[in-house]
């Protein structure tokens, strides 16, 4: 008997990214339809910024505002703004929209005007910038030739103001990249959860559901898809399930991804249910087929693959057939296909020519290697599969996969998404791109180790290679040791530096609170990495604060680290994050404010030459690290 072709369908929901795809449904869809399935998809979370902040969305808006002032209620100046200059706005937004989508470039006249925009709190540093009467606040970082991209960068202060708007009167947590992140980010109950999907909509609500209905009213799917790799996609998603099994009940949904691979790895809330029909642990290809299989008769409940369902009983049942996984060989090629390539907005929010790549520009997403090919830092979630299962494809591969998604989407710029990509694969990647000819930009991620030398460097830039970035974490031999980073400051100062004088913009990840960090080690990090900006090695870096999460080396062996673990919360839901008592009590909260402002002003070229203890408000000692330490690493003339 002929098996009745399936349709799957796979959503993007708010909030991802809004310059390029999530690439998760590009390589799902490619995957299925490779193995002859019926696969579309589409991009919710664009979807809903696009309609939002449209003519008609902000109508919508202004109704909803104006009926709270009318009520008597008290809002924030943000909102007295957008009503008072709501005809401006409302103008505007179509324009503004085009122009950031890559249409209609003589627009940048006007906007870089400043007299065309209404101009609200996003606004203020500019306004506020104490410079000599009439000096463009901005001629720093655009000069008088920047004409785009200065205008894109007033455009997105613009979007940002609206953002605020929507934020502050219809729905308190609404934000371009996260969106409802306190309602899952290390959640063990579901109760936040269940309680705002028991509220009523919100006109965002509102618009969600009707993007995600006219989705499966178009293409009439068996089986739903909900990718969300972080936290600020989940009540997106479990809004997405609710409206499409209200109105559509024998359409299957299955929840995955990111968020799901490291949080709900210990689920047992049957609430969740409610919203989805499976929920996938880890790399979704084979735990797919076995649904879709399973959809169409062919497979028992029993033989589902990494998979929770809720079972006759109410209960919540893991489903582990022990079948292997799709090689990343046989993965296939991502496909955009379905998804409005020409409607993403290029953002322009910080004004550094490395940290704008994540906002700026469609890059097609592609991965060089599965997993991790060292899978030894601490602080890594090393004993999940996304990290622990190492596997790569041939160079011969990749560049098909490459040949293949320029010929579908006319876009030649590559951001390589790999946790630490290989560099004995980048270097065959580069020498097959130039062997066949094929001209691309990228990007990615890699570890700073010495296997990345000059002559490595210099190839991969003539490959295409714009910009790389990697983990200094906490710069500190000692802290870098604990960590098993295998990585030492002046090898990263070394490599840094060939990548730099090869023409590749270099982003540094960087920690601050991690276990035994004193404030002495975070002082002494902050001068290495003054000075790694000053020497020209780094051009960017972005500081977070170490998060213990129950899957890594120090949340599983805490003892090793000099830490204590606290109780975790009890609950059926997320399971992730894990507090710790570290003895040495070192104050990180103000260590990050310090941090942060430091960084901010380093990336804008200020403050490169002045003592980095004024950054910190509290007092701290003097830095131990010699001033010329990473000029003489490099064999630099100290300065």
């Amino acid at each position: 008997m002929q098996t009745k072709p399936l349709t799957v369908l796979s959503l993007i929901p708010p909030m991802t990214q809004l310059n390029t795809p999530y690439p998760s449904t590009a390589y799902l869809t490619g995957f299925l339809r490779g193995r002859g399935v019926n696969a579309v998809q589409a991009d919710v979370a664009l979807g809903l910024v696009l309609r939002l902040f449209s003519p008609e969305g902000l109508d919508a808006v202004a109704d909803e505002a104006q009926a709270m002032l009318d009520d008597g209620q008290a809002l924030p100046e943000t909102v007295h703004f957008f009503l008072n200059h709501f005809d401006r706005y409302r103008s505007s937004i179509g324009p503004v929209i085009r122009f950031l989508q890559g249409g209609d470039s003589t627009l940048a006249h006007r906007i870089n005007s400043r007299n065309w925009l209404p101009e609200g709190m996003r606004f203020d540093a500019l306004n506020n910038y104490a410079g000599h009467d009439g000096e463009d606040p901005l001629a720093w970082a655009f000069g008088s030739l920047g004409l785009q991209d200065k205008a894109r960068h007033l455009a997105t202060l613009y979007l940002n103001d609206l953002s605020d708007v929507i934020r502050d009167c219809i729905d308190p947590r609404f934000e371009f990249v996260r969106y409802a992140e306190q309602l899952a980010a290390s959640q063990a109950s579901f109760d936040p959860l269940a309680e705002a999907l028991d509220a009523p909509n919100t006109l965002v609500d509102d618009v969600l559901v009707s993007l995600a209905l006219e989705a499966c009213d178009e293409h009439q799917p068996d089986l739903v898809l909900l990718s969300v790799p972080f936290p600020g996609a989940v009540y997106a998603a479990l809004r997405i399930g609710q409206a499409i099994k209200a109105e559509f009940p024998d359409t299957r949904i299955a929840l995955g991804g990111g968020y799901v691979n490291t949080e709900l790895r210990e689920l047992s809330e049957p609430r969740l249910f409610d919203f989805v029909d499976f929920v996938t642990l880890d790399a979704g290809e084979r735990p797919v087929l076995c649904l879709i299989e399973h959809l169409q008769g062919q497979r028992g409940v029993s033989r589902l693959v990494r998979t929770f369902v809720r079972n006759d009983a109410g209960e919540v049942q893991y489903l582990q057939w022990p079948e292997p996984d799709v090689p990343f060989q046989d993965v296939g090629t991502p496909t955009w296909d379905g998804l409005p390539l020409d409607q993403y907005l290029s953002l322009l929010d910080m004004l550094n020519p490395m940290h704008r790549l994540w906002s700026d520009g469609r890059w097609n997403k592609l991965t060089v290697a599965h997993g991790c090919y060292w899978k030894k830092c601490s602080f890594c979630d090393v004993s999940l599969d996304y990290i622990a299962r190492y596997e790569n494809a041939t160079a011969t591969e990749l560049v098909n996969r490459i040949e293949a998604i320029v010929a579908e989407t006319g876009q030649t710029g590559f951001h390589f998404v790999d946790e630490a990509a290989p560099p004995k694969a980048l270097r065959a990647l580069a020498e097959e791109l130039l062997r066949r000819g094929v001209s691309i930009s990228w990007w990615g991620n890699i570890r700073f180790e010495k296997s990345f030398t000059p002559e490595l460097c210099e190839l991969l830039a003539r490959s295409g290679c714009i910009a790389i970035s990697g983990g200094l974490e906490v710069a500190s031999d000692r802290l870098l040791a604990l960590m098993k980073k295998g990585v030492s400051v002046e090898q990263v100062a070394r490599v840094t530096r060939s990548f730099a004088q090869a023409g590749v913009l270099v982003h540094a990840y960087l920690m601050y609170g991690f276990p035994t960090q004193t404030v002495q080690d975070t002082v002494d990090a902050l001068e290495y990495v003054r000075q790694l900006f000053e020497e020209g090695c780094i051009q960017s870096g972005y500081f977070h604060r170490f998060a213990c999460t129950v899957h890594s080396p120090v949340g599983k062996n805490p003892q090793d680290y000099g830490v204590t673990l606290a109780p975790l919360a009890e609950g059926r839901f997320a399971r992730n994050d894990i507090g710790f008592v570290d003895p040495t009590g070192t104050d990180h909260e103000a260590m990050g404010r310090a941090l942060n402002k430091a960084l901010y002003n380093y990336m804008h070229g200020v403050g490169l030459d002045q003592n980095v203890r004024q950054w910190f408000d509290v007092k701290v000692p003097k830095p131990t690290v010699a001033r010329g330490f990473i000029a003489q690493a490099l064999g630099l003339t100290t300065h």
